[in-house]
């Protein structure tokens, strides 16, 4: 039992060491730029080892990533994210329950959808497909998972993710936290931030970002490396088209 309970005590005092660190992490974010995140490095690791996905229209082309103030960011492009990715951005406080617990619910659903469509799939002799899952996540949660976290599914990688959201809210303000994320997010293999896929997608800066270009780059947000490949898909010119519509009620920090 001794034995155990010292086991027990280190591994509470490594997870609370590793919290401190984070923290420590954070605070300092309020006044330097962080040179990468987890989830860059981690990508950058698979394109050094693997190599870029075939048929990758980013080809051959280097790193692309250019840290750009907020201020050289276009609102609309800010206003496209916030309307696309977390309409309440700046009222909640890093976690939105509601919009988590809406996730939950629909990804059960669909579970349960494609539970139904395996079974036919098999009895038809045909390789069964996963069910597509979406997120309930906020701006601040995603920068929290891209910042520090991997990528995969856990409770134990969710729970460490609203920790470090509810960090980030409380050390930074809300205009640091955009900044942080527009100039870190994925945009496409290799192309992070929002300057990088400006100049990627439209050949000019961020700062000239028409109010269709903003939606545009807004809707590959979720799946970055799926859009990067269908630039002509008539889902992004209608969902575009949404955002467009709901850009003037997105309220900057």
């Amino acid at each position: 039992m001794r034995a155990f309970f010292n086991w027990l005590l280190c591994l509470v005092v490594a997870v609370i060491a590793l919290q401190l660190f984070f923290v420590a992490r954070i605070a300092l974010m309020a006044v330097v730029d962080p040179q990468s995140t987890a989830f860059q490095r981690s990508e950058a690791w698979q394109i050094a080892t693997r190599g870029r996905a075939e048929g990758s229209p980013s080809g051959d082309r280097a790193w692309q990533q250019r840290w750009v103030p907020y201020a050289q960011i276009s609102d609309t492009l800010k206003r496209a994210v916030i309307a696309s990715e977390d309409g309440e951005f700046i009222y909640h406080q890093g976690v939105e329950w509601e919009a988590i617990e809406r996730a939950r619910q629909r990804n059960a659903k669909a579970e349960e959808i494609a539970a139904r469509r395996a079974a036919a799939a098999i009895a038809r002799g045909k390789s069964p497909q996963a069910a597509k899952l979406r997120g309930g996540s906020t701006i601040t949660q995603q920068l929290a998972k891209n910042l520090f976290l991997s990528g995969e599914r856990t409770l134990l990688r969710k729970g460490q993710e609203l920790v470090l959201a509810s960090v980030l809210e409380a050390l930074l303000s809300k205009q640091r936290i955009l900044e942080l994320y527009l100039n870190s997010v994925e945009w496409g293999e290799g192309v992070f931030g929002a300057e990088a896929a400006s100049q990627r997608y439209f050949n000019k800066p961020a700062s000239r970002l028409s109010a269709t270009e903003a939606a545009r780059l807004a809707v590959m947000l979720p799946s970055p490396k799926f859009f990067e490949r269908r630039p002509g898909s008539p889902y992004i010119a209608g969902r575009a088209a949404t955002i467009v519509a709901r850009m003037p009620s997105a309220d900057l920090p």
